[in-house]
């Protein structure tokens, strides 16, 4: 079973994301932005769904140091934050895709599942 790093520091937003995954994957907590940096960099993961507001290290400056290191490693920016403006930001720090939160499980399924062949 594919693991997929879920940085989130909100727990009830970590719940609804175990839900949507654990039938399809295993998902692994980071709850900030440097514990993110550290498992992605360490560890095999297919794909990292990054919260972009995170104590520590936000999810931004977490995605540029991941992508320094592993830039084919997708990151799926996850935020609750839906402005192009965000959008942008995710985009420019190196993100490969963005959802907004509240996720949709069908959509969040159907875009790891692009990155996974």
């Amino acid at each position: 079973m594919k693991r997929i790093l879920v940085a989130e520091d909100n727990d009830s937003n970590w719940t609804l994301m175990t839900y949507v995954l654990k039938k399809y994957y295993e998902p692994v907590r980071a709850c900030n932005g440097k514990e993110a940096v550290e498992m992605a960099l360490s560890e095999d993961f297919a794909v990292v769904l990054m919260d972009l507001k995170m104590p520590v290290l936000d999810g931004l400056e977490a995605t540029r140091q991941i992508k320094a290191v592993k830039p084919d490693m997708p990151i799926i920016a996850l935020t609750a934050n839906a402005f192009d403006t965000d959008r942008q930001q995710a985009f420019d720090a190196g993100c490969d895709n963005f959802l907004s939160k509240p996720v949709s499980a069908e959509k969040c399924l159907k875009i790891i599942a692009d990155y996974i062949k």
